[in-house]
């Protein structure tokens, strides 16, 4: 059991989760599902997911197995290489069923991973955790399963990007409903942030250069992350430039804002060879 696993869940896969949740009988307290996704290198993404139903009783669980065999066959038809890498609950704690539930999923992949997803808010939080199962006990004795916890993060691909910050618009507005942007507005919108963003890092390096309080290791460490993220970015070339502008005018918004980017952007690179010398 390789217990330094880490586990990366898609946003439309929480959203499964919840959906599930709100949709569950009366009765249920809790709600269980497969994930399915890939692995590579002991990392899990996981990328997609369906509910399960089951009932549980004081000491069993039921699940409907065919069920969840019906809908991974129907899922291969669309996408083949999801494949199923562990299984998923709602609340905020592993229970008593779960080592029944984990053992059915043992059977259907190697080293299943478990999430839990708290939607009951405990603390103001939807808590999301991962845990992997170890096998404990005595040589010759009585065994049993332990859940270990391993780090979980939520990651992106570029469309879900999109729609997460739509939704989190409806938040801010209060509305339920957001028409998408057009891409002109999306490039503004993109670009002001970065330059906030930009401005906040210059700001910082400004007061660490003015400093002599400040702690140098520090500061040098930061000063050489944020050169070598600098000189990730690609230059931009005055010919580059010019061709942009002239490719197409519809896009003279996305070319003033990169001018006004790129001339911060060599400032900043002037001073963050100050402060990774210094």
């Amino acid at each position: 059991m390789a217990l330094n696993l880490k586990v990366k869940v898609h946003p439309v896969v929480l959203f499964q989760i919840v959906d599930a949740y709100e949709r569950r009988n009366i009765d249920a307290h809790r709600v269980i599902g497969t994930l399915m996704g890939t692995v590579d290198k002991g990392v899990v993404e996981v990328t997609n997911s369906f509910g399960v139903p089951h009932k549980e009783y004081e000491d069993t669980v039921e699940a409907d197995i065919v069920y969840a065999a019906d809908m991974f066959k129907m899922n291969q038809k669309v996408n083949r290489s999801e494949q199923i890498v562990g299984w998923w609950a709602t609340g905020n704690e592993v229970t008593t069923h779960s080592s029944t539930i984990h053992e059915y999923y043992l059977m259907e992949c190697n080293n299943p991973v478990h999430i839990t997803l708290d939607t009951t808010l405990k603390n103001d939080n939807m808590g999301l955790k991962a845990y992997i199962s170890t096998q404990i006990g005595v040589p010759g004795g009585k065994t049993g399963n332990m859940f270990i916890n391993v780090p979980i993060e939520v990651t992106c691909y570029q469309p879900e990007t999109v729609g997460l910050s739509l939704c989190q618009k409806t938040v801010a507005v209060g509305q339920k409903c957001q028409e998408p942007i057009a891409e002109l507005i999306q490039i503004e919108e993109a670009s002001s942030k970065i330059s906030d963003l930009l401005e906040v890092v210059l700001s910082y390096i400004d007061k660490v250069l003015a400093s002599s309080d400040c702690n140098a290791a520090d500061n040098s460490h930061i000063g050489r992350i944020l050169l070598d993220l600098m000189h990730s970015v690609p230059h931009v070339t005055p010919e580059r430039f010019e061709e942009m502008f002239n490719s197409n005018v519809k896009d003279l918004l996305m070319v003033i804002t990169l001018s006004q980017l790129t001339k911060t952007q060599l400032e900043l690179n002037e001073k963050l060879t100050l402060l990774s010398l210094s």
